[in-house]
């Protein structure tokens, strides 16, 4: 057998031996029965999937001595010149090589001749949109109105590059890609033919590697059978294509499973060496992935979709028992992911490298057993602010709360009662005037309004109304640069629990409202004893990485209790934007009321800054400045301009 050209020799001859493209073999098929021959067809579709085939069968039905017929007798010596490509009114024109306007004008004329031997002028144009759109011009009106027993077929495997005048002037079908079970079977008829012995895994490697090709898969079962073996066997078409084999798959889930990142490497070199494919590597390894997800969630009912022999289908399932659902699940997803990465990557070895890795890694970088479990308990947090989820699942963080973008703003209430059968209030999200602000408390509770605050902007004072009964603002307003950031200056709503639904208890027995700043942040308990500002600085150190105080920031300003406010004093404009930027006010407040045991209000002062000096006065010292001397000196270099350094004094 001549294995050069299997594609040639099983060429099909009817349209009952096409693999696929059923709805256009019966749609053709009638047409040349009923003799009901439209001016011009177009096909379209990838390459491979006959197209050209079907457009000589079509001919040879429209020429048939039989004619009208639905399939050639084949027998009939127009049929065998057809076949031959010898015809003489079947004419196949390469659109690549004859695309000018002179070559359409010489087709024009050669339509204007009636047929000489058959019953239909043919012709077929191949590659047909590489066409010049002067040639295309020229057509049209012949594709419309051909004269008597003359049609066109025009195939393409870009139909886009068509004037639509031309694409409206045709009977379009779109050719579609074989499945894998279609090429199996087409593949199967031939080596049946040949009497040759094979593997099924085999023929599905090929057919899988054909990507719904015909002639693909059929220069690819040419060259496994060109090894000059007597059958057909899956490890000789693994190693002419480059592929891995299933043991390959099998050490690289072992080691992904123990998560033995040696063991990855060295499975990943061993992969390498062999000079595998990685592109269909990375797509076998998919299939693996998904292969065991479904035998992880139906087990042995999906084995039919999966198509497994009974020795692998026990194998594949004994894996798939082994990872968790969501591990298979997110171990596929960057498969998929990652497949455009690693083959568009500069170092596409070590992006593969780095995607194995991670899927090792997969159970210290998330927390599997809480995805997709919002129950879950989780670690609390190490201090995220950029809202992005940490171990907790998706939209988690790690403190068991919904994390949130850096430019939200969500409260957490300040207290809960602890009075016996009495909910903690749930806090609502309020928008108002630009400030957010918490609303809703529990049926138990009764808030009173406070009084009113200031803003201070510069050496301006706003008042601010009073907060209205049930809403509690949150504690700091935002300033601008110089601007000092107060909080409720006066009383803060106090929570009063009753025995009743609705009648409050006496004061004497309200108990003092908890705060519940350890319980969400999960900090330390304060020390005993005297309380001062170094010790709360102490404090703020200790609760480092359990809260978002910065200590660094706070130790460089100066603090006082008055009352119930904490009055904090930056030495510049910068370090005040540092603590007041974000919640900086309101989580200081969570750790103040821990620390003080008490309801604490935070107030960030820009005290007393020095006065600004002009622009004469800079030039002046930079100009007597000897560093600045001796880089005018070393460059020849001239002070264009001076400004302050942010007003950092």
């Amino acid at each position: 057998m001549s294995t050069s050209s299997l594609t040639a020799k099983y060429r099909p001859q009817t349209f009952d031996e096409v693999a696929g493209q059923q709805a256009i073999k019966t749609i053709l098929s009638r047409a040349a029965a009923q003799d009901k021959v439209a001016p011009a067809y177009l096909f379209s579709g990838t390459r491979g999937v006959g197209k050209t085939t079907i457009a000589r069968i079509f001919a040879k039905a429209l020429n048939c001595v039989e004619a009208p017929t639905g399939e050639p007798c084949n027998k009939c010596d127009r049929c065998r010149q057809i076949t031959a490509g010898v015809a003489v009114d079947v004419v196949e024109i390469d659109g690549a090589s004859n695309r000018g306007i002179d070559d359409a004008r010489r087709l024009k004329e050669d339509i204007g001749y009636a047929p000489l031997e058959c019953r239909y002028k043919v012709f077929i144009i191949d590659e047909a949109h590489m066409l010049t759109k002067e040639a295309f011009n020229a057509l049209l009106k012949t594709l419309e109105e051909p004269p008597p027993r003359v049609t066109f077929i025009m195939a393409t495997t870009e139909p886009h590059k068509f004037p639509a005048t031309i694409i409206s002037r045709c009977q379009h079908y779109t050719y579609k890609m074989l499945t894998q079970v279609e090429l199996v079977t087409h593949l199967e008829s031939i080596l049946e033919k040949e009497g040759i012995s094979y593997d099924p895994a085999a023929l599905q490697i090929i057919a899988k590697r054909g990507a719904g090709s015909v002639r693909d898969s059929m220069s690819l079962l040419g060259q496994a059978l060109a090894l000059g073996e007597d059958s057909l066997k899956e490890e000789d078409v693994r190693t002419f294509l480059g592929l891995a084999g299933q043991d390959v798959f099998f050490r690289l889930m072992e080691s992904i499973h123990s998560q033995n990142l040696v063991g990855v490497g060295q499975t990943l070199r061993e992969v390498l060496d062999q000079g595998l494919d990685l592109g269909f590597f990375l797509r076998e390894m998919t299939s693996c992935w998904r292969n065991m997800f479904l035998l992880r969630q139906a087990g042995k009912a999906a084995l039919p979709l999966l198509g497994f022999s009974g020795e692998e289908a026990d194998t594949w399932l004994q894996w798939a028992n082994k990872f968790s659902p969501a591990h298979i699940h997110a171990c596929w997803q960057m498969t998929l992911d990652g497949q455009r990465r690693v083959m568009t990557s500069l170092e596409p070895a070590m992006a593969l490298e780095l995607l194995l890795l991670n899927m090792a890694s997969l159970p210290e970088l998330l927390n599997l057993e809480s995805v997709g479990n919002p129950a879950a308990p989780v670690a609390p947090a190490t201090g995220n602010r950029s809202g992005a989820p940490q171990g907790g699942g998706p939209g988690r963080s790690e403190g068991g709360f919904q994390s949130r973008p850096a430019n939200s703003r969500q409260f957490i209430p300040q207290g809960t009662p602890s009075g016996q059968g009495n909910s903690a209030a749930q806090p609502a999200m309020r928008q108002h005037s630009g400030q957010p602000q918490v609303q809703g408390q529990s049926p138990a509770q009764s808030v009173s309004p406070a009084s009113a605050g200031n803003v201070h902007s510069g050496n301006q004072t706003q008042n601010v109304p009073p907060r209205q009964q049930g809403h509690q603002t949150p504690a700091g307003q935002f300033s601008s640069d110089n601007a000092m950031q107060s909080g409720s200056s006066g009383q803060r709503p106090k929570a009063s629990v009753g025995s009743g639904e609705d009648a409050p208890a006496p004061p004497s027995e309200v108990e003092p409202p908890v705060s519940t700043a350890n319980a969400v942040l999960d900090l330390p308990t304060p020390p005993n004893g005297p309380k001062s500002w170094q010790g709360f600085l102490e404090y703020v150190q200790a609760c480092n990485g359990k809260s978002h105080v910065n200590f660094h920031h706070l130790r460089q300003a100066s603090g006082e209790l008055r009352g119930n406010v904490l009055f904090v004093t930056c030495s510049s404009s910068f370090l005040h934007k540092q603590l007041t930027a974000g919640q900086g006010v309101f989580e200081l407040e969570q750790v103040a009321g821990l620390y003080w045991g008490m309801d604490i209000s935070v107030r960030i002062e820009t005290g007393q800054l020095k006065a600004v000096k002009s622009e004469k006065r800079m030039r002046e010292e930079a100009e007597t400045n000897s560093s600045v001397e001796k880089v005018m000196d070393a460059f020849g270099a001239l002070i264009v301009g001076v400004s302050p350094r942010d007003q950092q004094h």
